[in-house]
């Protein structure tokens, strides 16, 4: 009986230990979790942030509590990144780590969680591996996707002589002719600038990007529950979301009836192939759902993010002739008129290249990245970062940086030029993110970007219709992208 009661005392006093131990621990980690502003129940920090300018909101705060630091979009915590070292620390020296996509509700809503944006796991995985080679099969990275460019660089700068030099806004024609790239590539065509289908498609892009400035869609991420219910611009968004959708399943269906598995057409018809090959495992990730969902992705992914940018880069170079006009004559000596830019042209053009680079880190189109998770409870900094905690590795901190780039908010292509004019490359130049999440796109984006500009300023002068004190580059700033405001130009024929 005394050697029970020993044991029993002994037993005790281990799970009081224990007990003890986990306890401390718990409240040792919550010491050393990060920092930040009070939260109320519910609505998280939405009082202590500017809703309208969540960017310029959270750089007040990292002031305040350091690169990384703690805040509440509603009941949801998330953990910002603020300043290159400590995002590159993130999202490539622990890439691992940080390569779970965060549940941003609006996102969640528009996409959910099913295509390569913004699933995760075995799911995110095995999407990314196909989609990437797929993609490389079909031209993306080669010298047949940089003809294709050419070739649609050349009807865009016919459609463009067709206005006469009547000012427009160039920005259906620039969404037409980036969208169009990459349809041939996941549709297996191009879709001709009158085909009806294709232009109520734009129309529902052009107003999506006009809706993502609204209230509605910023407050949406703090309060989904509520908004749910309420109508507005996000109701909107979702709907014109779910009609693109529809759009490329239609394609989908197509594609099924007439596929030909000896000889894939498109990205569309490999992934219909790969679905055939996996019919007998139950547990495969390419199902039709997860087609139709990363079809959308690849679609409005590939059209959306270099359209605003080359739109956001035309106005810019109304602003500055003189930039444009430097531009030109290193066009005419590399290029001349008489043939169509090429990638092999741009180690030539280090101006032509400073200038591509600098709209792209001066427009700072994703702020806020898309969003991160920790795939598993992690140290950070001496910080602990709970499994599945939303990470917001923040891209302005980055590309905005006054060390790496003098006077940021100013638009100057010697950002990226060496003292002998040569191009300078820079490490914090992440338009792209970085890491494991890193744009899937981006050699295709870089020739887009190149292409398109150079073939339009080789053959027009851009002509502002305001006069250049009153051209606003200012973005109008959402919790998604910066993009540019409304403008009209006009473009003589060189």
């Amino acid at each position: 009986m005394e050697l029970l009661g020993m044991t029993t005392i002994f037993l005790l006093l281990c799970i009081s230990c224990l007990l003890l131990f986990a306890s401390w621990r718990s409240i040792s980690q919550k010491e050393k979790q990060p920092p930040g502003p009070i939260t109320l129940p519910m609505v998280g920090n939405i009082l202590q942030l500017n809703v309208w300018n969540l960017p310029e909101s959270l750089k007040k705060l990292s002031k305040k509590y350091g690169p990384v630091f703690t805040i509440y979009l509603g009941p949801q915590k998330a953990v910002v990144l603020y300043g290159y070292e400590v995002v590159k620390e993130a999202l490539i020296d622990q890439a691992d780590d940080f390569s779970g996509r965060g549940n941003l509700p609006l996102l969640k809503k528009l996409f959910q969680g099913t295509g390569i944006v913004t699933s995760n796991g075995e799911t995110w995985k095995q999407l990314r591996r196909f989609a990437l080679t797929t993609l490389r099969d079909f031209g993306m990275g080669k010298k047949s996707i940089e003809e294709r460019i050419q070739e649609e660089a050349h009807f865009l700068v016919e459609r463009i002589r067709n206005t006469h030099e009547r000012p427009f806004n160039p920005g259906n024609f620039l969404v037409h002719a980036v969208s169009n790239i990459i349809c041939s590539i996941i549709f297996g065509d191009r879709f001709d600038y009158e085909d009806k289908k294709f232009l109520t498609l734009i129309e529902l892009l052009d107003e999506n990007n006009r809706l993502q400035n609204s209230i509605q869609i910023q407050l949406y991420n703090f309060i989904p529950t509520i908004m749910d219910y309420l109508p507005g611009a996000h109701q909107k968004m979702i709907k014109n979301t779910e009609k693109v959708h529809q759009f490329t399943s239609e394609i989908i269906a197509e594609h099924q009836e007439t596929l030909d598995p000896t000889c894939p057409r498109d990205f569309i018809d490999a992934f219909l192939n790969k679905m055939e090959q996996e019919k007998g495992n139950g547990h495969s990730e390419f199902t039709v759902e997860t087609l139709s969902r990363t079809t959308l992705d690849l679609f409005l992914a590939g059209t959306g993010t270099t359209s605003t940018t080359l739109r956001y880069g035309l106005v810019i170079l109304q602003k500055y002739p003189e930039i444009a006009e430097k531009m030109q004559k290193e066009i005419d000596c590399v290029i001349g008129r008489d043939r169509s830019p090429c990638m092999a042209d741009r180690s030539q053009m280090p101006y032509t290249d400073a200038v591509v680079h600098e709209i792209q880190r001066f427009i700072d189109f994703l702020p806020l990245n898309v969003p991160h998770t920790v795939i598993k409870d992690i140290k950070f900094r001496d910080y602990f970062i709970p499994k599945d905690t939303m990470i917001i590795p923040m891209l302005t901190s980055i590309l905005h940086d006054s060390k790496e780039f003098p006077n940021p908010e100013k638009f100057d292509p010697g950002h990226f030029l060496n003292a002998n004019g040569t191009f300078k490359k820079s490490d914090y130049f992440m338009p792209f993110s970085a890491g494991k999440r890193i744009c899937a796109g981006e050699g295709l984006a870089r020739m887009e970007l190149f292409i398109f500009l150079t073939a339009i300023l080789q053959n027009f002068t851009l002509k502002s219709v305001v006069d250049l004190k009153d051209i606003d580059i200012s973005p109008l700033v959402s919790s998604l992208a910066n993009t540019p405001r409304p403008y009209e130009v006009s473009f003589l024929p060189r």
